[in-house]
């Protein structure tokens, strides 16, 4: 769907390698080029492409990924497009004969592909298991109903902890507020995930163990934890490789960083799905100056964005000299967190983010702004307390001018130099050495992919 559902995926598929089993990735072309830089590095992953049906289901043939979507229009023919890859697919798994597939939550049809060729399907949702947790109970028991305005909290019952939300931070599909090809889409993901094999959770357990516990126990859905995902990346290059080709020579932005002070500067970035508005990037980016803090600010090259004027740079750059650094453009992400002198994370709370941020040590200020993100700021801010909130109550996918300047310079400053801020940091880098242990042999997600490995294997043997 997207580049933060396919990197994971190709993380994922590598991790399968490192364990002894083929994996082969099928891609459309869009998605295509990390696969094949996995290959050209010496990981033996297999590479099948399959055209996107833009002819046959009317979407014009520049559309290849959801972040390339300006209208409900297009949303329509685009989800009509993945449906149709269901005959290539089933060509290639007649072809292929694997043992599983594992499919994207938003390819239902994979669940009934996978039965009619015999194998498990097992889910990829791209989430964690406190916003998968959160988003059952949601959908369950429907507790926004009980409120009397928008702004009015309420809590989602029967989870670990009591989670506060108001109804404009819930997203339109859970408040079916939302028709249309892309509603039915989730709808019908959400039943073929029930009649699936299972989950493969990119998450470890030590993180969210008590919402891991909840999701098998108390939903009673069968998951493995086998992350962070990320970790299977070793090495500056294969950092610097993972995703789509960075705006900027990593080597000069390292460089830049070696420059600064340990955990002295604020690394903003929004993903490749956020959008804001003019307006509101110059909030952020004077609210970043404003902190008194360097800073490293990433925002979405215009050129791809046709949906909002992206913001103007000129005259920005040239006040900020050696202060700041912006990036227009993708950014080696992976590279820049690990670096000593990154002391903050402003992130919109997208899942890859979060562990990217977890497993380098960085604390956190979070400001979602759709998708399950506002579920994912609750484990970074009241469970892990390792982030500060901008308060952002709007589920948007463009942000508007919500959040000021002042908002922003304040919890940049909270994380850093705040009263507690030695605490956060803390926490956070004892969240690195926890999600690294996790992955080493004999670690809580080493142990569990050993699991699947073997249930799959049973699976099989019994065909």
């Amino acid at each position: 769907m997207a580049h933060g559902h396919m990197i994971p995926m190709l993380d994922m598929a590598k991790l399968f390698t490192s364990r002894g089993v083929r994996t082969t990735v099928i891609s459309t072309l869009a998605f295509s080029d990390p696969i094949r830089k996995a290959q050209e590095s010496g990981t033996e992953i297999g590479l099948r492409i399959i055209r996107l049906p833009n002819q046959e289901s009317g979407l014009p043939e520049h559309i290849q990924r959801l972040d390339q979507i300006t209208t409900v229009d297009l949303v329509q023919k685009f989800v009509k497009a993945i449906s149709l890859l269901q005959v290539p697919v089933e060509k290639l798994i007649q072809e292929l004969n694997p043992d599983c597939i594992v499919s994207d939550t938003f390819f239902p049809w994979t669940t009934d592909s996978a039965t009619k060729f015999g194998i498990p399907r097992l889910v990829f949702h791209g989430t964690g298991y406190l916003a998968r947790c959160s988003s059952e109970q949601m959908r369950l028991h429907k507790p926004f109903k009980n409120v009397s305005s928008d702004s009015e909290p309420f809590v989602l019952p029967y989870l670990p902890h009591q989670l506060k939300f108001t109804r404009t931070q819930i997203s339109p599909f859970d408040l079916r507020e939302s028709e249309g090809e892309f509603a039915e889409l989730i709808f019908q993901s959400r039943e073929a995930d029930r009649r699936s094999f299972g989950v493969a959770v990119n998450s470890f357990y030590e993180l969210e163990s008590s919402y891991a516990d909840h999701y098998r126990n108390f939903l009673g859905i069968k998951a493995w934890n086998i992350g962070p995902l990320l970790l299977c990346n070793n090495g500056d290059e294969e950092k610097a490789l993972r995703g789509r080709n960075s705006a900027i020579d990593e080597h000069e932005c390292l460089a830049w960083l070696d420059s600064k002070k340990p955990d002295s500067v604020v690394y903003a970035c929004f993903g490749s799905m956020a959008s804001f508005t003019q307006a509101q990037l110059h909030e952020i980016a004077f609210g970043l100056e404003s902190s008194g803090q360097d800073y490293i600010l990433v925002v979405r090259d215009r050129r791809t964005d046709g949906k909002h004027g992206d913001f103007s740079l000129n005259g920005f750059k040239n006040r900020i000299g050696e202060k700041g650094l912006i990036i227009q453009g993708w950014a080696p992400q992976m590279l820049i967190l690990d670096h000593p002198s990154v002391g903050v994370f402003v992130t919109h709370c997208g899942w890859n983010s979060i562990l990217e941020g977890v497993c380098a040590g960085v604390p956190m200020v979070t400001w979602p702004m759709f998708a399950e993100q506002f579920f994912n700021e609750k484990l970074v801010t009241e469970v892990l307390m390792i982030g500060v909130s901008v308060e952002n109550k709007q589920w948007r996918t463009v942000a508007v001018e919500g959040v000021p300047r002042e908002t922003m310079a304040k919890a940049v400053r909270r994380v850093m130099l705040g009263g507690d801020a030695t605490e956060m940091r803390d926490r956070a880098k004892c969240c690195r050495e926890v999600a690294r242990n996790a992955v080493e042999e004999g670690g809580s997600s080493y142990t569990d992919l050993s699991a699947l490995i073997k249930e799959l294997s049973v699976h099989r043997n019994h065909k």
